[in-house]
């Protein structure tokens, strides 16, 4: 059977750069904690192991006169679904067209590209992203396009697998995939453990990826083979409902502990296929949807942190951006993965609601 290849990655943030400290300070006003439970809100931020976020909204890096939201007590009245959903059609496709501009350094293979898929579970409009990129691009009006909305944090891999049945199909194809996730439009100020979670660690990003059936020149990713299970248990631990004031995550700190016994079988199945053993994984493309996912895997399967390392340095750099997220590990990997031979074993996973966990097996080729 043909292979069909990753040739190329580029990943995009919003302008608004803000320290994990000063995202607390806003918290903490804006949840009007006392000295006690900001303490604690503090140390729980302290704990994400992430540095800095992206967003495109700019008042999480300050303390008052606001744009978005209200500059009131309790930011009243809060901004309900309307309003986040304009934020999200005034950034979404530019920020998408941005990191396509640094995956696509020979302009020449706009030319080329034959199907567009799109993918985002964070805002949702139509005419959407898909058919806005294809007009700011230039993009023929009849390239064939795709959405992949709702996902949640694996949809990247889903896209991945759908882009590798059109090469396989035809091997002219050249599969330009195109995600954003706007998280922060999504701050809920419920002083819960849910909403507490979720406001620590989520990000803005875009990421694009090339996926052709041939290998170009230089570094690519070839797509190996995929394999996904459900751990049913969970499916109201991770969560995420449309409501009244955004988009609302249910994310249970009980996730971790879930996925032990579901990864462990699911990622010896995969292997098995293949006919790898763990010994055999070079490294690892792990979705950071936050420090103690990354730990729990490194625990289960007997791995040393190092194998883990490109996950964490997107999550100190840039948070979760659900989906995206593993797209910026995959991109890291690329750049920096310290070659001993000619191809490597890389074995990619993501997880999202349902509960769902998703991995894709990969060999990078220098």
């Amino acid at each position: 059977m043909s292979t069909s290849y990753i040739t190329a990655i580029g990943t995009a943030n919003p302008s608004t750069k803000v320290a994990q400290s000063q995202i607390a300070s806003f918290m903490a006003k804006a949840l009007q904690l006392d000295k006690v439970e900001e303490r604690r809100l503090r140390m729980l931020y302290k704990a994400t192991a992430i540095d800095f976020r992206y967003s495109v909204i700019n008042d999480y890096a300050q303390l008052a006169d606001f744009e978005f939201f209200p500059n009131t007590n309790g930011l009243e009245p809060f901004p309900n679904t309307t309003a986040r959903m304009k934020i999200y059609e005034q950034y979404a496709a530019d920020l998408c067209v941005k990191a396509i501009d640094n995956c696509l350094k020979n302009k020449d293979l706009l030319t080329k590209i034959t199907h567009l898929i799109t993918v985002s579970c964070t805002g949702m409009y139509a005419p959407g992203i898909d058919i806005e990129i294809i007009e700011k691009l230039g993009l023929p009006t009849h390239t064939q396009r795709i959405c992949i909305n709702f996902m949640g944090c694996y949809a990247a891999i889903n896209a991945l697998k759908v882009a590798d049945a059109i090469c396989k199909a035809d091997a002219q194809a050249y599969v330009l995939i195109a995600d954003v996730e706007l998280c922060t439009l999504h701050f809920q100020k419920e002083n819960t453990e849910n909403h507490l979670l979720a406001n620590a660690i989520f990000a803005d990003g875009a990421g694009a990826m090339l996926v052709q059936a041939q290998k170009a020149e230089g570094k690519a990713f070839s797509l190996e083979g995929f394999y996904c299970d459900l751990a049913s248990e969970g499916r109201s631990d991770m969560a995420w409902f449309v409501r009244d004031f955004g988009f609302e995550m249910r994310l249970s700190s009980y996730v971790p502990k879930l996925l032990e016994g579901k990864m462990k079988e699911l990622i010896f199945k995969l292997l098995s296929k293949f006919g790898l053993t763990l010994a055999e994984i070079d490294t690892l493309a792990i979705h950071p949807g936050g420090k103690k996912i990354l730990e729990t895997v490194e625990k289960i399967l007997a791995l040393p942190p190092q194998k883990n390392q490109y996950a964490y340095e997107v999550l100190r750099n840039f948070g979760n951006m659900s989906s995206v997220t593993i797209i910026f590990v995959l991109k890291n990997i690329l750049e920096n993965f310290d070659f001993q031979k000619d191809t490597a074993n890389i074995l990619g996973m993501a997880f999202g609601p349902g509960l769902t966990v998703e991995s894709a097996l990969m060999k990078i080729h220098q």
